[in-house]
């Protein structure tokens, strides 16, 4: 009888029960389930789900007892769709299994509803069942029968007062018969006096946010007198809130507690139900990828790992700051930021991609300015940040290190640093000791091989040693670097710990939380603003970042006077401090600045200008926008104007990073006692020993890695060492080797800049989604 479903209802309306086994099947389901639902539906233009809205519903994972599929069919709901188009979409899914959901036999599937609503709206209460003979309706009001009330659907249109009441159906099914439940009607009217009673129509709802997110609360009452207001927290009014909903922006950790609000009137006074606002403990990462070295090989891939790794993590609510090319004395200094964050429970990821090398158990971040050859004193120990990270008492501390660990022969030293035995650390190293990692190269867009198979399981709801197992498995398999790169992994932990933890509240001081406010705002963009001349024309300047110390500035012509024949506008006049490459200013396309995948997103007909290292900004950002124009009656004689514009320190120039480093800082831990076996892969208890994993969980022959014997007979092209020490890449293609990087005549070829904004003053919500495709159409 499933065909006797009735196809117009929306499935807002489907029973508790149909709805919570249909989201079970969704969730179990791989290959078939609520993720596929989400692409089958955002490709018809009536329902309208986006990518932006699939990524709330994955969010959904972080909270207790969320429901990604729930939050997907509340949101088909919410746009209007039915019970039968939900069937069709499921049918073109393929989840028999789903669509038996739908289509029970003998049962109820949409409950009426209790709703209350002012006289003179339209009534509906819907009851829908199926069942193996044809299903037959009556509507009661308490014990009477609803005169003429014999389908699915009970309307009164228009309602008034006498209307309200209690109202039941009856579903007869052959010999069979069943009631639906109880809907209580609430009928009210707002133009004559109600004797002051007050009724309440919103209740407000439990959220959990991050700290530095704003808090949206919503209540609702209809009487007459119009309803007075007050929120209390934790049994304490709430000050200045006296509005039926509470915002509060930039929530503070110590805001978190139970909610409600206190409605009255002249006669009366009501509360709404209690609710908790839970306020997630921060999760902070910092991403340095660096790629054009001044004294060494250039590599390619470390920007588009950092952009991919910035757009996952953040959807698991990390507090990302991005940064490309950093000197030492810069990458001291956002260490410095990352670990002011850092408090007890806080969960803190640093991700490295460039030149990089391992002495005595102690690995090496090498800057971009390091020297030729490079030492210790030119570079950032990790295991000395990891030292810093343990005296705040995080929760769990990962780092994902892609670069090569060979041993760096012109550097004898061995830091002394003596770690605590802690059972929250976990290192990802891209390869294995004394070997190199690598970057794939490809016509397009490329990631190396670690991060090509991490951002593929980063997003799992999986204890972070599993996911990075899963890791190491696939690059396992990847023939093109099968036992020349394994994933190696280090892991203190002894609890199940995942990225995707939604991390219960703690203690921590005002101060802390004005440095996470600080950091988040380190991806906020200056607002577009709209520039107007004397000659009557109008400019829109407009803003993008790529990544959180480069910004794209755009300008477009909004207006131009009738009289003049030509009018073009573009931005010069930058500090040196900042990398402008004049060549590359004010370009007619997004290509001709590198911007390649913006293309189709960003606004047409606009001058670009790609803004990089703004951490080396010492004032706020001052530029000017000059306005060139011709008028027909000057014989084509060009006219200029110009305005100053100063869009105060964006991104990542808040921070300050080109101050002079700090005396904390990581680089004062590498003098202290140190025995190379003290380290965090040598705990001596067995509840915090470490393991050690290998990708291809062989044996592994390492000596084909040197320069001067290492070929490979494959499809892909890898390019060596993301961070390498040697000065050599290797053609795969080919098979052989062949020089880069000659030490006296400097770089044989410098890579094209690829530009890659994440963020954007204008309404671009697909870039995400545009480039991650982009990437996954190169991979092999």
């Amino acid at each position: 009888m499933s065909d006797s479903l009735d196809r117009s209802t929306k499935i807002n309306l489907l029973k508790e029960p149909v709805v919570k086994k249909l989201c079970e099947v969704l969730e179990k389901s791989s290959n078939r389930g609520w993720r596929k639902l989400g692409e089958i539906v955002g490709n018809d233009r009536r329902i309208k789900v986006s990518s932006n809205d699939m990524e709330m519903c994955s969010l959904k994972v972080l909270e207790l007892e969320g429901s990604p599929s729930r939050m997907l069919l509340r949101l088909m709901g919410e746009r209007g769709c039915t019970t039968g188009q939900l069937v069709d979409y499921l049918q073109t899914l393929g989840n028999s299994e789903a669509l038996q959901c739908l289509r029970p036999s003998g049962t109820i599937l949409i409950q009426p509803q209790s709703v209350a609503l002012i006289s003179g709206h339209n009534l509906r209460l819907s009851c829908h069942a199926v069942g193996k003979s044809p299903v037959q309706y009556q509507w009661f009001k308490t014990k009477e029968e609803v005169p003429n009330s014999f389908s699915p659907d009970l309307v009164i249109s228009p309602v008034h007062l006498k209307d309200a009441g209690f109202y039941i159906c009856r579903v007869n099914c052959g010999d069979t018969f069943e009631f639906s439940q109880w809907a209580q009607v609430d009928v009210l009217n707002s133009y004559h006096s109600l004797e002051g009673r007050l009724k309440l129509v919103i209740q407000p709802q439990s959220q959990r946010l991050n700290v530095g997110e704003t808090l949206q609360l919503e209540c609702g009452a209809v009487g007459r007198p119009i309803p007075r207001y007050q929120w209390h927290r934790n049994g304490v009014p709430v000050p200045n809130a006296t509005k039926r909903k509470l915002t509060i922006p930039h929530l503070m950790q110590d805001q978190h507690g139970r909610y409600r609000c206190e409605i009255s009137s002249s006669t009366e006074r009501m509360w709404t139900n209690e609710v908790d606002v839970v306020i997630a403990t921060d999760k902070v990462a910092l991403l340095i990828g660096n790629l054009s070295y001044q004294n060494h090989p250039q590599l390619k891939a470390p920007m588009v790992d950092v952009y991919d790794l910035t757009n996952l993590l953040r959807q698991l609510n990390f507090q990302v700051v991005s940064l490309l090319d950093l000197t030492e004395q810069e990458m001291r200094n956002a260490v410095d930021e990352f670990l002011l964050l850092l408090h007890k429970g806080v969960y803190g990821l640093l991700y490295y991609a460039g030149h990089g090398y391992e002495n005595y158990g102690n690995s090496f971040m090498v800057p971009v300015d390091a020297p030729n050859p490079y030492r210790s004193a030119n570079c950032l120990c990790v295991q000395s940040i990891l030292k810093l990270m343990q005296e705040k008492e995080t929760g769990l501390n990962v780092f994902l290190l892609d670069m090569c660990r060979k041993r760096n022969i012109h550097d004898d030293s061995a830091p002394n640093i003596v770690l605590r035995v802690t059972a929250n650390i976990v290192f990802g190293y891209a390869t294995c000791q004394d070997a190199e990692a690598f970057e794939l190269s490809s016509s397009g867009f490329t990631n190396g091989v670690f991060v090509k198979f991490l951002k593929k399981r980063l997003l799992d709801d999986e204890k972070i040693t599993v996911v990075l197992d899963r890791v190491a498995e696939d690059m396992g398999q990847f023939d093109a670097t099968k036992g020349k790169q394994a994933l190696e992994i280090r892991s203190s932990l002894s609890e199940r710990r995942a990225l995707s933890d939604p991390i219960q509240p703690g203690d921590s001081a005002d101060l802390a939380h004005a440095r996470s406010l600080q950091w988040s705002k380190t991806h906020e963009l200056p607002e577009s603003m709209c520039l107007n001349f004397d000659c009557g024309a109008q400019i829109k300047l407009g803003f993008a970042a790529e990544f959180s110390n480069v910004l794209v500035i755009y300008t477009h012509i909004i207006k131009k006077p009738e009289d003049m024949s030509l009018c073009q506008a573009h931005v010069t006049d930058f500090s040196q401090d900042l990398d402008v490459d004049p060549k590359e200013m004010n370009r007619e396309t997004p290509e001709e600045t590198g911007i390649y995948l913006l293309s189709s997103n960003l606004p047409q007909h606009c001058l670009y200008t790609r803004v990089s290292s703004l951490q080396k900004l010492r004032e706020e950002l001052v530029f000017t926008v000059c306005l060139q124009g011709t008028f027909t009656a000057m014989d084509d004689e060009s006219v200029h104007w110009t305005k100053s514009i100063n869009i105060g320190k964006p991104l990542i120039a808040r921070l300050d990073l080109n101050r002079a480093m700090r005396r904390n800082s990581c680089m004062q831990t590498c003098g202290m006692p140190h025995s190379p076996s003290h380290s965090p892969c040598h705990s001596p208890g067995p509840e915090h020993h470490l393991h050690l994993h290998y990708g291809s969980h062989q044996a592994q022959d390492y000596s084909r890695l040197s320069p001067q014997h290492h070929y490979l007979d494959v499809y892909e092209r890898v390019q060596g060492a993301v961070g390498g020490c040697g000065d050599s890449f290797y053609d795969l293609s080919k098979s052989r080797y062949e020089p880069a990087y000659d030490s006296a005549a400097g770089l044989s070829s410098s890579p094209g800049r690829l530009s890659i904004p994440i963020e954007t003053t204008d309404d671009i919500n697909e870039l995400q989604t545009v480039f991650i495709n982009s990437l996954q159409l190169q991979q092999p």
